[in-house]
């Protein structure tokens, strides 16, 4: 807040699938992306301040309390649902520390989860195909197509940049000794 910044961006490698699909590994590729570009910077000789992975994937979640069996994935067990979310990951690291961030979730519609997780194809892939449009992931995201636009790829991101940028601006809350046994510490 207050400061104004260049942003350079760069495509680096994830080091994780096309379409992650826990949230270790949408952490995982975040992390991974903003520490090429730490190499990159050393590299080069660039003197960044802070460097920016960022992540979008699925989450799969299975509630047991459900009635309702669904599905074959990964064993899911009978009486219990899965609920698959997509999310947005950001890592964002100074060079000696690094924290993350992360959008809220949204559900993905049963017959799309099926076709990324059961039949294999490319998150970007299956949401062209289930909206009936071409190239969605670079307009409004299947964040756009699921949230009848109201919250776009680019804003999911936004947020997770935001959450993770957090103990770099508001270094008072995250500070080790903020937090004592009788309240925060002024």
């Amino acid at each position: 807040p207050g400061t104004e910044f260049e942003l350079v961006g760069l495509e680096v490698d994830s080091g994780v699938s096309h379409t992650p699909l826990s949230h270790e590994e949408l952490m995982r590729g975040a992390r991974h992306r903003a520490e090429a570009l730490v190499e990159v910077a050393q590299k080069s000789g660039l003197e960044w301040h802070y460097f920016v992975g960022l992540e979008g994937g699925l989450d799969i979640i299975h509630e047991t309390a459900s009635p309702h069996p669904t599905g074959q994935h990964s064993g899911l067990a009978r009486g219990s649902r899965r609920r698959v979310l997509l999310e947005s990951w950001a890592y964002v690291t100074d060079g000696a520390r690094g924290h993350y961030g992360r959008s809220g979730g949204i559900e993905l519609p049963e017959p799309l989860a099926h076709e990324v997780l059961e039949n294999g194809t490319e998150l970007a892939v299956a949401i062209d195909r289930f909206a009936g449009m071409v190239g969605i992931r670079d307009a409004q995201g299947a964040w756009g197509v699921l949230s009848g636009n109201l919250i776009s790829r680019q804003e999911a991101f936004c947020l997770a940049v935001i959450a993770a940028f957090a103990p770099f601006y508001n270094q008072r809350m995250y500070r080790a000794e903020a937090v004592g046994a009788s309240g925060l510490a002024s």
